[in-house]
């Protein structure tokens, strides 16, 4: 058996004495794990770090094997994300959560909205919205989708404020404000809005996506949000409101 596809790397662990086991998250089957001979080399080492995208060569004489596999660099950007605290902290909480799909379980699309979220992640202005965005998609591969598109009171669309946490489903304005220290906001851009996220708005979506993905998905397996991910909000807080050079 044999495959070449691009793959994000999510973790690697050393095997012996010179190679490694690596972790990828593909784009057409999904994670997949294999043995890189001489991946504790120094020059595989540094291709072997978390969000660099590899072309990936697998191959096995039966499709359960771990398999050996060999790496070419596609994008290089760990170096790049890494040098912040808001990027280092948000990668490891992205590839915990990539984690949380099945082996070898195609989900093409999100691995695109992986590979694109690590492209900008090093901007801090981006990295909340990016994030949020994520986990939401997230969510949808995970059969929890949020419906964020009518009221889940009127089934109006207009003036869509809120989101309830019970149902996962948007509120209107009016519908919602008897309620509104029950329900979460619903920052504009997570429904199109054009205007940039504020600190605030990226906080407030980031509030929501966390109670969803604790309730539905990580509670369920004896599972809570990592401490990576409080970290990402605290060092975000510290990059925006850092006045630029």
């Amino acid at each position: 058996m044999e495959w070449t596809d691009a793959g994000i790397v999510l973790g690697v662990r050393r095997h012996g004495e010179t190679s490694a086991i690596v972790d990828l998250m593909t784009r057409e089957r999904g994670r997949h794990a294999g043995l890189v001979r001489g991946g504790g080399s120094r020059r595989l080492a540094a291709l072997l770090q978390p969000g660099n995208t590899l072309h990936a060569t697998w191959r096995a004489r039966l499709e359960g094997q771990l398999g050996l596999m060999t790496v070419e660099p596609l994008t290089l950007r760990s170096d790049a994300i890494m040098r912040s605290a808001h990027g280092s902290f948000g990668v490891t909480h992205l590839v915990g959560l990539m984690r949380l799909l099945p082996e070898r379980d195609p989900h093409p699309g999100l691995f695109a909205s992986l590979d694109a979220i690590l492209d900008a992640f090093d901007e801090p202005a981006h990295a909340g919205e990016l994030l949020a965005r994520f986990e939401m998609a997230l969510l949808v591969e995970l059969g929890f989708g949020l419906d964020l598109t009518t009221c889940a009171a009127t089934g109006g669309n207009n003036d869509l404020a809120y989101v309830s946490p019970r149902s996962g489903r948007a509120v209107s304005r009016s519908a919602g404000e008897p309620y509104a220290d029950k329900l979460f906001g619903l920052p504009t851009f997570l429904i199109g809005g054009i205007v940039p996220p504020s600190l605030p708005d990226m906080e407030e979506a980031l509030r929501m996506t966390g109670f969803f993905l604790s309730t539905r998905v990580l509670e369920p397996r004896g599972l809570a949000l990592g401490e990576a991910r409080a970290s990402f909000l605290a060092a975000l807080r510290r990059a925006l409101h850092q006045p630029r050079p």
